[in-house]
């Protein structure tokens, strides 16, 4: 594995910013947001340059009770191959649920939730990221997540659980020490107790993150300054281990340059003084898988979706909260989602918020209660402008005219019917003008 040093998430509300920021060794780059056939010119430019270009994956869900789709791998081992990199990364968790598995219908999170630390889950996730590593042309390394609540019966710490996971399947480690921040503010879990069960040989690089205490929850914002305690952790991590590479994520309310040239160099500062407390501190290597693993029986993955659905369904779709969670956290993650769902649904569809002003919030939000996310943020949009032109909305007719002409150009002539029959015949149609 070769060092990566110091590098910053490429975002492209920064792209200036990164390119003429000084001692930037490699960038992350959200892989989803990558066109292989129409790369950005300053990705483009920073390559030639000789900067490490990392995807960085957010949509696979390994944590899943299915499967890995492979059109999603596929992608991203197109990026990977690309951009030249030397590894891809992914996150331990699970974005969506339902389905065939539950016999029930396909729900999307739009946010990485946590896995049960349970045999159950451990197995499904080590078949899942086993079909990964064999789909990329390229190592792959898996993130620990920050989480707003506990799963119930659990049988392993975090670090029992990734100990194991390396062991088994070889797979490299992305360490979020402001996800560990979180974890221990969220659910008591001591930083210093999970470096110290961790398989540090196996990390491929850090993770470095700002977030906000509200109500005793800290959320992982990725739009705050790093705070100290997360440097610290860093700092103790760096003791333990030469990291690979550090890297700063920051991905709303993004600073001047000088601000983010201050939190890479607070990094480096961080880094440097745990090297020099060290105390026999090793290199990372790469782990080496255990043997050859049985495949995962159905109904352990039948288990894993039923649990997983449920969990997502109380928190999406309004329906009663699973037993053994905690009410209030549950609560408290429903609102994030909501408010994230809102917030990524008025970047990819800028238009919205525009048309409807400061009612958009508001009514997204009202939108949201018993309408889960079903196919990702492009669609939802879709469903909200659809929704509202249903209900006559917006009130002003010529807000009203602009929505539906936006809605038009994107989805049709005329807003879906409820009635299933008149759906029916309109696909019907579509399909004999095709032939």
């Amino acid at each position: 594995m070769e060092r990566l040093g110091t590098g910053i998430g490429w975002r492209p509300e920064i792209a200036d910013v990164v390119e003429r920021m000084p001692g930037i060794d490699w960038v992350e780059a959200v892989a989803e947001n990558v066109c292989p056939g129409h790369l950005p010119e300053s990705l483009t430019r920073l390559r030639e340059r000789g900067v490490t270009v990392v995807p960085h994956g957010v949509s696979l869900g390994l944590g899943g009770a299915e499967r890995p789709d492979p059109g999603k791998l596929a992608a991203l081992a197109e990026r990977a191959e690309v951009l030249g990199s030397p590894l891809v990364t992914e996150h331990i968790a699970f974005v969506r649920a339902g389905g065939t598995l539950s016999a029930s219908p396909r729900l999307e999170a739009g946010h990485l939730l946590p896995v049960p630390r349970t045999r159950d889950a451990l197995d499904v996730l080590c078949e899942n990221v086993r079909i990964a590593q064999d789909a990329l042309p390229v190592p792959l390394a898996v993130e620990n997540i920050a989480a707003l609540l506990s799963w119930p019966g659990e049988e392993m710490t975090e670090a029992q659980f990734l100990y194991e996971l390396v062991e088994r399947t070889g797979v490299r480690l992305l360490i979020d020490v402001a996800n560990l921040h979180t974890n221990h503010v969220n659910r008591g879990e001591d930083p210093a107790e999970a470096l110290a069960g961790l398989p540090v040989e196996a990390i491929a690089y850090v993770h470095v993150a700002g977030g906000f205490e509200r109500d005793g929850v800290w959320h992982d914002s990725h739009a705050h300054p790093v705070p100290q305690p997360v440097l610290d952790i860093l700092t103790d991590l760096a003791s333990r281990v030469a990291p690979p590479g550090v890297l700063l994520e920051r991905d709303e309310n993004f600073p001047g340059g000088d601000e983010l040239e201050g939190e890479v160099e607070a990094i480096r500062a961080a880094v440097e003084k745990g090297r020099a407390s060290a105390k026999g501190a090793v290199p990372a290597a790469p782990p080496s898988a255990g043997g050859a693993q049985a495949g995962v029986p159905d109904a352990v993955r039948q288990r894993l979706s039923l649990g997983q659905t449920a969990l997502l369904s109380a928190l999406v779709a309004g329906t009663p909260v699973p037993e053994g969670f905690d009410r209030v956290r549950l609560s408290v993650q429903a609102r994030a989602l909501a408010a994230k769902r809102a917030d990524v649904v008025a970047k990819v569809a800028p238009e919205l918020p525009v048309i409807l002003g400061s009612a958009y919030r508001p009514a997204f939000l009202a939108y949201t209660e018993g309408r889960p996310m079903t196919g990702g943020y492009r669609r939802d949009a879709l469903d909200f402008a659809e929704h509202l032109l249903r209900d006559g909305l917006p009130r002003d007719a010529g807000s009203r005219r602009e929505l539906r002409d936006w809605w038009r150009e994107r989805s049709g002539p005329v807003p879906r019917s409820r009635r299933p029959a008149v759906r029916l015949a309109r696909a019907a149609r579509r399909v004999l003008l095709r032939r």
